[in-house]
């Protein structure tokens, strides 16, 4: 996990100095000193949080995340993961909608049913999920560098975002995704920079 971060951040940095080089070849002497009134605003990666993440997923809304019940069917709970194209489910008590028992991720599946060579279909949620007192968790507050580090030093990819009581999921796509965005939009400002467009 850690090897695709630096990948990521080492990828990122070499194409955008090849660009920025590319530009300023081709302007040659053309660049003329200029002054400037106010840069645009510009987020960072140090400011950018779990919820602005999250409601660029639409999980800004209540219960917009995929869940499941611990006394679902492990079938069930997998057969929603797969329909959803996601790698977890949030997992809850029968009855209670906003607090949080614990996740199952394919992980969980995978270790816990398919290697025990169990039955999916007749094990329950419940005695196979990864337990909140296991989980780490985030809030929605939480910088998404914190964030990077703390599921990358875990070698977890999912995390839940808890403010009192669950409100979303993260994962490292989601992160991963953020930090490329914002990366993005540094390239962007550095080329209308230097093309003379940032006024």
């Amino acid at each position: 996990m850690q090897g695709l971060v630096r990948f990521c951040r080492e990828h990122i940095h070499i194409k955008k100095q090849h660009h920025l080089l590319n530009l300023i070849k081709h302007r040659k002497g053309a660049m003329v000193a200029r002054s400037y009134s106010m840069p645009l605003p510009e987020k960072g990666l140090h400011n950018t949080t779990i919820a602005e993440v999250l409601s660029t997923k639409g999980q800004d809304r209540i219960g917009s995340w995929v869940w499941c019940r611990t006394d679902d069917t492990v079938y069930d709970a997998v057969k929603q993961m797969a329909q959803n194209n996601i790698g977890s489910l949030v997992v809850l008590k029968p009855g209670e909608e906003q607090h949080i028992v614990g996740i199952l991720t394919e992980r969980d599946y995978l270790r816990k049913v398919i290697v025990q060579d169990r039955s999916s279909k007749y094990t329950k949620v419940g005695e196979i999920m990864t337990d909140k007192d296991k989980l780490l968790t985030v809030t929605s507050d939480t910088n998404i560098l914190h964030a990077m580090q703390l599921m990358t030093e875990n070698q977890i990819r999912h995390a839940p975002v808890i403010d009192g009581k669950i409100v979303g999921m993260i994962s490292m796509v989601d992160v991963v995704r953020a930090v490329v965005e914002q990366q993005h939009g540094e390239m962007k400002r550095l080329n209308e920079f230097i093309r003379g467009d940032y006024y």
